[in-house]
């Protein structure tokens, strides 16, 4: 089958289209899956700049979000019949566990989803890490509630513009940073109640105002460094700050938050894959299992921003990092 490897770690050229061996049930309880479609995400590039997680067992396939048709099962699976129709987050950090850069996958039959039927598989492939990822932050570790006011960096980035849909649908009120009129209305067709251009308002003051000066419940970082340090400022007493990234704070940041009791939360949505937590894994693909209720029922729709031949795989990296982009990438086989 044809794959896009990981040779090295570096730049976008040690991605490598290459003829592999199509890969073989390993386990009982696993499926194969003629891939469609593979999301792109930020973690792909970082885990192409260090050569995966096991940089020393190279080559290897990246790509954590994959989407397409079951072709073949195990002894043991009972959750899918060959035909299914599934998308996943799985593999694609570096590890024994293949990515999605190819045209065929495995995994294990709990970490797949039946994909929404009113989904198509590029919309499908878009969903997983990025929807995983607004859930574990604000559900899991804010507990966000009806009512409550959240403050949302990158409003509609991959992340983003799930998490303004999520915030909605608990019934809470939603502000957003974007950088532009085109993105703020894109934001509001979402449910964002409120829009700060950040490059012509400061934010802290702005969720200040909107907040009649109490500040938000939550906010969710997607940006780190100054924002993160900043955004304490923009926590009410007793609020939460969950970030994705590692910021480093000055001593008077750090001084507002110990002051006003405020909560700062980390979130990697890799952690379930990276420890073995096999339980933890499957509350994920629950996860997505909400995800395609919400779907289904009209309350939740992705935004894809470009689609792009596997063989383009550099290209797909070159623009997620450089960032800005509205909704996600997604990479589909060269023939489809």
């Amino acid at each position: 089958m044809k794959a896009v490897l990981l040779t090295a770690a570096g730049g976008r050229d040690v991605l490598k289209m290459s003829d592999v061996e199509l890969p073989a049930l390993s386990s009982p309880d696993f499926i194969r899956v003629r891939l469609h479609a593979a999301g792109i995400n930020p973690v792909d590039y970082k885990m192409r700049e260090k050569g995966g997680i096991v940089p020393d067992k190279l080559p290897k396939i990246l790509g954590c979000d994959g989407a397409g048709v079951v072709e073949a099962v195990g002894d043991a699976v009972s959750r899918f019949k060959v035909g299914d129709e599934v998308y996943f987050f799985n593999g694609g950090i570096g590890t024994d566990e293949p990515g999605n850069y190819a045209e065929y996958t495995i995994l294990h039959q709990d970490y797949a989803a039946l994909k929404p039927k009113n989904l198509s598989m590029v919309e499908a492939a878009a969903l997983p890490l990025a929807w995983i990822t607004a859930w574990e932050s604000l559900v899991d570790r804010c507990q966000l509630q009806a009512n409550q006011t959240v403050l949302i960096h990158a409003g509609v980035g991959g992340v983003g513009h799930l998490a303004i849909q999520l915030a909605k649908s608990l019934g809470a009120r939603v502000a957003v940073t974007v950088s532009s009129q085109e993105k703020a209305e894109f934001a509001q067709s979402l449910g964002a109640d409120y829009c700060i251009d950040y490059k012509q308002t400061d934010f802290v003051q702005a969720a200040l105002d909107w907040t009649k000066g109490a500040g938000v419940d939550v906010v969710f970082d997607m940006l780190g460094a100054d924002i993160f340090c900043r955004s304490i400022s923009a926590a009410c007493i007793y609020g939460k700050v969950v970030t994705l990234l590692d910021p480093v704070c000055d001593s008077n940041a750090i001084k507002v938050a110990k002051l006003r009791n405020i909560s700062l939360i980390y979130e990697l949505m890799l952690t379930p894959m990276l420890m073995g937590m096999h339980e933890a894994r499957v509350a994920q693909r629950v996860m997505l299992d909400e995800a395609s209720r919400l779907i289904e029922a009209g309350k939740l729709q992705v935004k894809v921003s470009q689609v792009l031949p596997l063989g383009q795989v550099a290209k797909a990296h070159e623009l997620i990092e450089a960032g800005g982009t509205m909704g996600k990438i997604v990479l589909v086989q060269d023939k489809s």
